[in-house]
């Protein structure tokens, strides 16, 4: 894999201060392949998924994180779900037409931020912010101040590095209990604000953190693959059809002749007879028998 699809966490040795810098071009040309998606939304996802990627680094946990906007404007939904080993996937869905250069909230309309933390193990974790921001990052941002209570900055970039559609961006953020003063925390921000697209989603991440902070001394710490990875299966759509009432599904069977379950986003399709369907409810019995 290239160096591209990687995370890399930081840390300032003379300033409560981490980082991350991450690429997520591959990736996000994997999420929107194939799904049309008008030139705004596409930057919105690409965005979306530097910021997931960006806060499941931040996350010491297994599990998963969501983080979604829903609004009633044109763009009804945007969501990237990732996880603690940086697999992502993604999908928007649209209920209008979006014009070209349509801003967060031409976009999304009145909506909100939803960032949803479902550890392997423990509780399930959900924050919601208004879109008060005019960027998906400062949205972020606030979200960070209102529950966490820690100074964060991000800087998401997309763009075109070689012809190809390109992603990256930085979060950093004082350490928590930590005592940093606000000036150091704010002149590293804007050093960083310096970065240009081009070189984020271009050069190596040891080029670009000397680029940015080469008077100061930093920790690089071993990088993190990135990936597109979707978490859909056969078993999974099968468990769904187990959950829902066998009328439901007989109903459909004998109108179309099977069930086509279809992935939004992987476009996969998974498709049931009823022979698939029988084998289905026959497994699902000889399991309830072996629980009594």
């Amino acid at each position: 894999m290239s160096h591209q699809d990687k995370m890399h966490r930081y840390l300032f040795e003379n300033h409560a201060v981490r980082g991350e810098l991450v690429t997520v071009s591959q990736t996000w040309q994997e999420i929107t392949a194939g799904h049309g998606y008008p030139q705004p939304v596409q930057q919105l996802l690409g965005e979306l998924l530097v910021a997931t990627s960006l806060l499941t680094a931040t996350l010491k946990f297994d599990g998963d994180i969501t983080v979604q906007l829903q609004g009633d404007g044109a763009l009804n939904l945007a969501v990237i779900n990732g996880n603690n080993r940086q697999e992502m996937r993604g999908v928007a869905r649209m209920q209008g037409d979006i014009a070209p250069g349509s801003t967060l909230k031409e976009m999304v309309g009145n909506g909100y931020l939803v960032i949803t933390i479902s550890p392997t193990q423990g509780e399930r974790y959900q924050g919601v912010v208004g879109l008060e921001g005019e960027t998906l990052a400062e949205c972020l941002e606030d979200y960070f101040m209102r529950s966490e209570q820690l100074p964060t900055r991000l800087f998401l970039r997309t763009g075109e590095h070689e012809g190809k559609p390109g992603a990256g961006g930085i979060l950093l953020q004082v350490l928590p209990a930590q005592d940093t003063n606000a000036d150091d925390f704010n002149h590293l921000a804007t050093l960083t604000e310096t970065i240009k697209t081009e070189e984020l989603i271009g050069l190596p991440a040891n080029e670009v953190l000397w680029r940015l902070y080469h008077q100061e001394e930093v920790t690089v710490y071993d990088p993190q693959d990135v990936q597109f990875k979707c978490t859909c299966s056969r078993e999974r759509c099968g468990d769904v059809l187990k959950s829902l009432p066998q009328s439901e599904v007989d109903e459909i069977l004998a109108e179309e002749g099977k069930i086509d379950m279809h992935c939004d986003y992987c476009g996969s399709n998974y498709v049931y007879d009823a022979v698939d369907i029988a084998a289905i409810r026959n497994d699902s019995a000889a399991g309830d028998e072996q629980i009594h």
